[in-house]
């Protein structure tokens, strides 16, 4: 079965994850684990317990001193996803989390000791609610008295770490479950595969000596979501396998269900959300090590991409299966029910949410890779050109608009014939920088806020083209001032009968002595009243299949022949244009490639235009709920809490590009992450306009009525742009369901 990706990147992690799935597979199937429902939830360890130990799945991120694997969270967490996807039953959740909270304490012999029994098997949970006990101080300790909520792994677990009120302050106990003064009792859980339980405690009594000192309740709290948000990412890659093998093998009316659209584009939303899912968990556990704002950020945007919403996206993936999938038999609502507790283990989701805007209308989460000393020399040729670079000024605007990251002069000019403004084309275009060198570039460009970073615009998308098609002498003449600002570009492709389906065009290239005789109608043309070139596709032989008859063309965009039609959009303004032409001549050398080579070379520029469109992330969207934020006012709380939804995706959709980063700095080859980043940023920018909308009502009633300097209505109707630019969220979901699940076409 197709699975998404998981969150272990390195091959360790990898590796780690298999050993924990081959261990589900022979020692708990899920016919062995049905059959054991009522000895979990009566806190009863599967019989495989102790084999699982032994192995040290459950203790991969503890200290070796005391037994551990010595790894980190992130390690651990790959544990967790294996372990939820294959519905590994018993308390590994709940001892992962005390092993990890017992990590946090100072170093004494409580917490050492504690730590030496968890790593030999000891199951344990943890209960961090501080309000709930209250602990009353004697001579030797406290008195422990008062109930505990529901908790995942009360019943199992032979050490318990609970938090208890005295005298104002917070404490950190251990408590032995079995001792005088504590009792048990199971509760019918959602999840039938791990026990629910309360602890009731009539006086009991805690040594001094079993308080753990040191524990931050904040980072309890990051790291508790960090884990459970592993487990959710595991229940969801089980749903896109199960649900993708379902929708290739079912059959209805002579046909795999799987080709129907309708259950495509379902089936490609749930590997979206799983990729975020998982994008924000592994961000959230390799946060552990960073400052308490960026762990609290990225443990909170955990909770509202992959623990909250898991119970949902379980109840997608079971309306694919139809009936069939409502059934006790099916193992579908195992993993339901399993989602369904982990989402409500972590209380309100709409607290997570407005606890996240309340950090990031002041930071945002930083996602940078760290890359330390690596390439000193090339680091040091980079700092010392943009050192220069800062002394100069460009003193021209761009030719496609007066923005300062198309201005051109001195500071461009330095910038291009050093090859940093693409800096992955090859030499002499670029650097031929490797993803690494890149990083390099964009952390030395972030060193220096006051140097605006040039674009390409729309020639980013089409030069490579050139790069890779056009000759010698026409790349010269082309490739350098367009890199220096001095050249604009558009792109002839979309005609008003070939939208997305963009082989359907009908524009036709004649062969004529020298060149080729051009006549059409191309439609949604941005900037090509501005462009100085234009890249066009045009059908070369009509008798070919449509795929194969189309050539790529070079067109100066003041020929003969060439009429624009400005189109005005809703804002009121024209940045599009129909572009008609008439027997336009394009010499031999402006056709890229061959004659029936256009398919190919539109295909690479269409990949292009989805990467750059999918780093706009870069740009703030939520400016105005940030602005609304700072505030206050009456709708506050419902302002932070949007604000924390806005971002909570935004981030994901950064770290899904991080993630990408890794992949390609470890040698693997490209993943699904921009059909996958098109699709996610569609969704945050509906879903962020919405709030933004409502949430600064009444400033829709008028088209000039900014917030904060930030106009509303101007940014919200530029909003269909990029809705569709780039290919649209519904032909997204086409290529995922197709060429990255597999599904057959319709």
């Amino acid at each position: 079965m197709a699975v998404a990706p998981s969150i272990g990147l390195t091959p360790e992690q990898t590796q780690l994850a298999a050993s924990v799935s081959d261990f589900a597979a022979r020692h708990a199937p899920i016919d062995k684990t049905r059959a054991a429902f009522d000895s979990l939830s009566a806190g009863g360890l599967p019989d495989w317990w102790d084999d699982f130990t032994a192995n040290g799945f459950h203790a991969v991120h503890l200290p070796e001193g005391v037994g551990g694997g010595g790894g980190s969270l992130l390690d651990v967490a790959c544990v967790l996803e294996a372990a939820a996807t294959a519905m590994l039953p018993g308390p590994v959740l709940p001892t992962v989390i005390a092993g990890a909270v017992a990590m946090l304490a100072d170093d004494e012999p409580a917490a050492r000791d504690l730590l030496g029994r968890l790593a030999q098997g000891m199951p344990g949970a943890v209960v961090a609610d501080r309000d709930v006990l209250r602990a009353t101080a004697t001579e030797h300790g406290w008195t422990l008295n008062g109930s505990t909520s529901a908790v995942p792994g009360l019943c199992s677990a032979q050490v318990v770490i609970v938090t208890a009120r005295s005298a104002g302050r917070t404490l950190w106990l251990i408590v032995d479950p079995t001792a005088p003064g504590v009792e048990s009792s199971p509760l019918d859980g959602t999840d039938k595969t791990v026990d629910v339980g309360v602890l009731r405690f009539d006086d009991y009594a805690c040594p001094a000596q079993h308080r753990l000192t040191g524990v931050d309740d904040t980072r309890v709290q990051c790291l508790s979501l960090a884990l459970t948000a592993a487990a959710a990412s595991g229940v969801i890659r089980w749903c896109v396998a199960a649900v993708t093998e379902h929708l290739r093998t079912r059959e209805q009316f002579g046909k795999p269900i799987g080709a129907f659209q309708a259950l495509q584009h379902q089936a490609a939303m749930l590997l979206v959300h799983s990729e975020l899912a998982t994008a924000a968990a592994w961000d959230a556990a390799r946060s552990a090590s960073e400052s308490l704002t960026q762990n609290r950020i990225a443990s909170a945007t955990a909770a509202l991409m992959s623990i909250g919403p898991a119970p949902g996206f379980v109840l997608d993936a079971l309306t694919m299966f139809g009936a069939i999938g409502y059934t006790w038999e099916h193992d579908l609502h195992l993993y339901w029910r399993k989602a369904t507790s982990l989402a409500a283990s972590i209380g309100p989701i709409s607290r997570h949410a407005y606890q996240l805007g309340d950090l990031t209308r002041l930071e945002s989460r930083d996602v940078s890779v760290k890359l330390g000393d690596t390439e000193a020399d090339f680091r040091r040729f980079v700092a010392g050109v943009l050192d220069e670079a800062a002394t100069l000024r460009n003193d021209q605007p761009g030719r496609q608009g007066d923005y300062p990251n198309l201005a051109t002069g001195p500071q461009r000019t330095l910038l291009a014939e050093a090859g940093l403004i693409a800096p992955h084309w090859p030499r002499p275009w670029g650097l031929d920088a490797t993803t690494r060198q890149q990083l390099i570039i964009d952390e030395e460009f972030a060193r220096r806020p006051q140097l605006v970073r040039p674009s390409l615009g729309i020639a980013e998308w089409i030069l490579p083209s050139l790069i890779s098609g056009a000759p010698e002498h026409v790349a010269q003449q082309l490739i350098p001032p367009t890199v220096r600002g001095e050249l604009g570009w558009c792109q002839l492709f979309s005609e008003p009968g070939a939208g997305s389906d963009l082989a359907a065009l009908t524009t036709r290239a004649v062969k004529v002595d020298g060149g080729w005789r051009i006549t059409g109608h191309k439609i949604w043309t941005s900037s090509a009243h501005t462009a100085d070139y234009g890249a066009l596709l045009a059908r070369t032989d009509p008798d070919a299949a449509k795929h194969r008859g189309i050539g790529y063309f070079i067109v100066d965009m003041r020929s003969d022949g060439i009429d624009l039609q400005p189109i005005r959009q809703a804002t009121g303004e024209a940045h599009f244009n129909e572009v008609f032409l008439t027997d336009v001549f394009v010499p031999d050398e402006l056709l890229l490639g061959g004659p029936t080579d256009g398919w190919r070379l539109a295909i690479a520029t269409m990949a292009q235009e989805r990467v750059a469109i999918s780093a706009y992330i870069k740009e703030d969207r939520a400016v105005i709920l940030r602005a609304l934020a700072g505030r206050g006012g009456p709708d506050h709380v419902q302002v932070l809490a949007a604000l924390g939804d806005a971002d909570a995706l935004a981030t994901a959709i950064k770290v899904l590009a991080v993630r990408e980063v890794l992949r390609l700095l470890d040698g693997q080859t490209p993943g699904a992450a921009s059909s996958v980043a098109k699709v996610a940023m569609n969704v945050m920018l509906r879903r962020t306009f919405a709030a933004t909308l409502e949430l600064s009502s009444p400033a829709g009633l008028l088209e000039d009525d900014g917030i904060d300097g930030a106009s509303l209505i101007e940014q919200y109707f530029q909003l269909p742009a990029e809705l569709i630019g780039g290919g649209t969220k519904e032909i997204q979901l086409n290529i995922i369901a197709q060429f990255i699940l597999g599904l057959p076409r319709p």
